[in-house]
């Protein structure tokens, strides 16, 4: 919703003629919303920012959020919504500190009466509305941004890539491997390897609560990736249950050295490695 000329003037004059007061009880209305959790220096900045980009738009022109020179006022709200996005506030705390403005035009109106007021209090609630939908927006926008990166830092702690020793890895999965997290798997698998130079990697399914013909593609193409990285690699964690549906499923892991525990993987991988391990005897009782 634009404004016209006149009604940008009359916005800048009763917003700017007033600013303390203005300021002051916007920033009153939306603290009852934010029930303390924003502290009322920091609120006051914002209201005050806001405040100050609406009547500098209205001075440069009619006020459209659209207009090249209403850049400041998205600014304004967008930096309003990016905050407020980190700082754990819903969408709807933030819009409220922009629909707030409503309330304060409408008591200044009432006071000043005139011949415009109804008119123009109409077209000033459809420009908050405006503000409002493109503070949403913005927070909306920010939250899937910052769900994205939380989301990749998630995939990246739940594929862990161990040093075991010199020249052995692991890779223990836990819960479901889809393709995002396979890719991860993966890439985080094979530099790994570059860094480390190591030559066996062992993938433990231990944690992975079934393995259906994706999952086995999955594992199947980091093996063959780690092999062209000229690495051997061991599956271990094969339980009864999952062995099962493999033979069910047709699937064929061909010469890939699969082990039904992490233990089992190790003692192999010690036995290429030409590591002796020596299982421990009971003792005898005398």
């Amino acid at each position: 919703m634009a404004l016209s000329t006149e009604e940008s003037d009359r916005l800048v004059a009763l917003l700017g003629g007033q600013a303390d007061r203005v300021t002051a009880r916007w920033t009153e209305i939306v603290t009852s919303s934010l029930r303390g959790r924003l502290s009322q220096a920091e609120l006051r900045r914002q209201v005050q920012e806001l405040h100050r980009a609406i009547v500098t738009t209205g001075e440069q022109g009619a006020v459209d959020l659209s207009a090249d020179h209403a850049a400041e006022l998205r600014a304004a709200l967008a930096e309003l919504s990016r905050g407020r996005a980190r700082q754990g506030f819903s969408a709807t705390e933030t819009t409220i500190s922009v629909f707030a403005l409503k309330d304060v035009l409408a008591e200044l109106m009432q006071e000043t009466g005139g011949a415009n007021a109804l008119h123009d209090f109409v077209a000033f609630s459809k420009l908050v509305d405006d503000m409002g939908l493109y503070t949403f927006e913005s927070f909306v926008r920010t939250r899937e941004s910052l769900i994205a990166d939380q989301a990749e830092q998630l995939l990246e702690l739940s594929t862990p890539v161990v040093k075991l020793w010199e020249g052995v890895v692991a890779v223990p999965l836990v819960g479901t491997l889809d393709s995002a997290r396979a890719q991860v798997v993966m890439e985080r698998l094979l530099q790994t390897l570059v860094d480390t130079g190591s030559p066996y990697a062992i993938i433990d399914i231990t944690g992975v609560p079934a393995v259906d013909t994706q999952v086995a593609q999955h594992i199947l193409k980091t093996v063959v990736a780690a092999r062209l990285m000229g690495a051997d690699c061991i599956i271990s964690g094969i339980r009864p249950q999952i062995a099962q549906t493999i033979v069910a499923l047709g699937i064929e892991f061909g010469d890939i050295a699969t082990k039904a525990s992490l233990a089992d993987a190790l003692r192999h991988v010690l036995r290429l490695t030409g590591v002796e391990t020596a299982r421990r005897q009971p003792r005898r009782s005398n």
